[in-house]
């Protein structure tokens, strides 16, 4: 991922002006990276090491969006609309 674009992400969905660690901010870089890997895994569908890098981090972005979910359900409506993750 490019510098900037991570610095805009962070930029975006952290909750002051230091924030990098967030939950908020965890789950948009998770989710950056994964549409990032989901796109390359398309063309190189033996790439098995990837694709369990993949499912890790699918499943880490699981257990902090349920993380938000149980502990403040205002901002886990808020970065799943901003993401697009839930319909």
């Amino acid at each position: 991922m490019e510098a900037t674009a991570k610095t805009k992400l962070v930029k975006n969905f952290s909750l002051h002006a230091k924030d990098t660690g967030s939950s908020d901010v965890q789950i948009a870089l998770l989710t950056e990276r994964i549409n990032h890997l989901s796109a390359h895994l398309e063309g190189n569908k033996k790439d098995h090491s990837s694709r369990r890098g993949l499912l890790l981090m699918v499943g880490k972005r699981r257990r902090l969006l349920d993380y938000l979910r149980d502990h403040d359900a205002k901002r886990y409506t808020d970065v799943t609309k901003k993401l697009k993750l839930r319909k």
